[in-house]
């Protein structure tokens, strides 16, 4: 076995990773940019270096750099964790030339499995099932649109070297491919570096089934049972479960044997994923799946695996690169029980899943699960990488008992400042159709309306307007020079005695930006607050902030402040054309000029934040009037772009 480490990630895989090194006796070395000097597994580890800037593209993505600091550390391995360099066979490479062991399969494999074309190419000689579409080499725009066509919509536009649904788009029209496509080779080259893209038939009612492979270097491989990754928002996965339901004893020794063909036919050895997609219309079934994709590294949804497993897979992942042999043979695999996992995102899922930034105002989990994080109280969730928070994962004896408990944990966690999808995740573990296993990777996108979310949570505000109410008595009785919790005269009492009516007020609040009144009523027991009619919720908990109340009820966030009517955005409270920026991020492109007419719908600008794109569109028909950004700059969250102006014809 090894006795270092330098783990060549951060977050929540870099913790990760460092326990299961640790407990194997591993000295743990981190790496960290400027915006991670303070972050979590920088001190989990035992030593840690910095390697450049915040963006990705300046540190962790510099293989000189991390090469470097794993000589001058005495690194004797790396493991590169999952995204970033993980899938890199440069830096495979980079790692044997420097005498370094790198945790992952050979140059060669990665090479093979990390282009979809080649593949898919790869997978069709082996007889492996693969689905329709084109996979060639050529890339102009108007011979992939004719493929597009031929092939039929809808249809997935993929980029080549992808994953995680970055590179990824729909298509459902033949008018809406070339739009499409340079969104997709956009965001191809900003986050993998090339630009090329295959194009797939749209598998109705897809589910997505991936089987967990695993070979060491003496000829042997097995799978690990499956997991069903399914339940996708921009065809990024966010609740994932192992077994897949629905799925027999046969067709799951079928599906294995092909991914493990998959594996042999390229020479792997350690970790890796072999991904299917599943036409679920009619349940899983023998001549219903097709290959996919084939990731060479460790996923993120590795803990349900290692649920019903009881197996530690990052130590596999050492002991295969260290020349051990595979532990087990494929009949004495277990399959204990279920597992499901949530990703616990900084993400507005009301705002169409917009990545949030901001500090952690609090952070707290309950027990009787395990959780996966690379952040705690007080930490920053910054524009520059993923806005994952937290992994929650819950294992019992059947598939209705670990949703129970997911949910439930879910909902009794803890998450201030950024918005969150606690909320949607309870809700989906919640929700019946997903409980009777009738899902497929549009599951979400359809069901958004009824998964809560959309609106304001009254209660909730009601209870943080009382909340204001109380500081502010506070507050009064402390300019006063009076104890804060016992009246100091009859003038502080809160039984509401006055000799006219009761007493009662409105309140103008902010509840998530948006303007509301709370009502106020003072009886003998003090103020009653309700919004809208409705009382202040008694399950809530209050998380103070310098301006704000930070609510927390259900697994959602409420966010209430004062509201003053004397000040406040007009512009854009009288929604007069004002383009902002939905979040913290960076302008790509700009797709208009100044006085330049547009039409509803029309898109104005793209921005990226958290390794995603998000277009503008126009609000209104109108002219385009004071453009403030240029391509490239950095933009805050609620920035003034430019203004769409009324045309007076």
């Amino acid at each position: 076995m090894f006795a270092s480490v330098l783990i060549a990630n951060r977050g929540e895989i870099a913790c990760r990773i460092a326990r299961s090194a640790a407990r194997l006796g591993l000295r743990t070395i981190a790496v960290y940019s400027q915006a991670d000097a303070g972050a979590l597994h920088v001190r989990q580890c035992d030593e840690a270096h910095p390697i450049g800037p915040a963006p990705a593209a300046e540190s962790y993505l510099v293989i000189d750099r991390l090469i470097e600091v794993a000589r001058k550390s005495g690194a004797q391995c790396i493991h590169p964790g999952y995204g970033l360099l993980s899938e890199n066979a440069e830096f495979a490479e980079a790692c044997a030339a420097a005498g370094i062991v790198f945790i992952g399969p050979p140059p060669s494999a990665i090479r093979a499995m990390g282009l979809k074309d080649r593949a898919k190419a790869l997978m069709e000689k082996a007889g492996v099932p693969v689905v329709p579409g084109y996979h060639g080499e050529r890339q102009e725009p108007a011979f992939l649109k004719q493929k597009a066509y031929e092939i039929g919509y809808p249809l997935l536009i993929k980029a080549v070297a992808g994953g995680g649904g970055k590179g990824m788009r729909r298509v459902d029209k033949h008018a809406e491919f070339e739009a499409a496509l340079e969104a997709a080779q956009r965001e191809a080259v900003s986050s993998f570096g090339d630009a090329r893209v295959l194009i797939e038939k749209y598998i109705s009612a897809p589910r997505h089934i991936e089987l967990q492979i695993f070979a060491d270097g003496h000829g042997n491989a097995i799978h690990l049972n499956e997991r069903d990754c399914s339940l996708q928002r921009r065809h990024q996965k966010v609740i994932e479960e192992a077994p897949a339901p629905g799925m027999s004893a046969e067709l799951r020794a079928a599906m294995g044997e092909a991914a493990v063909k998959a594996a042999l036919a390229v020479g792997y050895a350690g970790a890796g994923t072999v991904e299917f997609i599943a036409d679920g219309s009619k349940g899983l079934r023998p001549d219903g799946y097709w290959f996919m994709e084939m990731n060479t590294r460790l996923q993120v949804e590795h803990p349900v695996t290692e649920a019903i497993t009881g197996l530690d897979l990052v130590e596999w992942q050492f002991r295969v690169a260290a020349g051990e042999r595979l532990p087990l043979t494929q009949d004495r695999v277990p399959l204990r029980g279920h597992a499901v996992e949530a990703r616990i995102y900084a993400e507005d899922p009301a705002r169409g899943f917009l990545p949030s930034t901001g500090t952690l105002l609090a952070l707290q989990f309950p027990g009787g699960v395990r959780v996966d994080t690379g952040v705690e109280q007080g930490s920053a969730i910054t524009p520059y990488y993923d806005p994952m928070i937290a992994k929650m994962i819950a294992h019992a004896p059947t598939r209705e008992a670990a949703l129970d408990g997911l949910a439930s944990a879910l909902e009794r966690t803890i998450a201030a400042g950024p918005h969150t999808n606690l909320a949607l995740l309870a809700a989906l573990c919640r929700a019946e159709e997903f409980r009777a296993g009738q899902f497929d990777t549009s599951f979400i996108e359809r069901n958004m309306a009824t998964l809560g979310g959309g609106s304001a949570d009254y209660a909730a505000a009601a209870f943080g307007a009382a909340e204001l109410l109380a500081r502010d008595m506070v507050r009064i009785k402390r300019s006063l020079g009076r104890a804060a919790d016992v009246p100091a005269s009859p003038w502080d009492a809160t039984d509401g005695f006055q000799l006219s009516s009761a007493r009662a007020l409105r309140l103008p609040i902010l509840v998530d930006g948006a303007p509301l009144q709370a009502e106020v009523k003072y009886g003998p027991g003090g103020a009653a607050v309700a919004v809208d009619g409705v009382a202040a919720a008694l399950d809530a908990t209050a998380i103070p902030a310098a301006d704000a109340i930070h609510v927390l009820r259900q697994g959602r966030q409420t966010v209430v402040r004062r509201a003053d009517p004397g000040s406040g955005d007009l512009d854009h409270a009288s929604g007069d054309g004002q383009i902002r920026a939905p979040m913290h991020g960076k302008v790509l492109v700009l797709l208009v000029a100044d006085g330049e007419r547009v039409k509803k719908g029309q898109r104005l600008a793209i921005i990226e934040a958290m390794k995603m794109e998000h277009a503008l569109t126009a609000p209104r028909d109108g002219r385009v009037a004071g453009i403030a950004v240029a391509a490239g700059m950095q933009v805050a969250e609620s920035a003034k772009l430019m203004t769409i102006e009324a045309i007076d014809e």
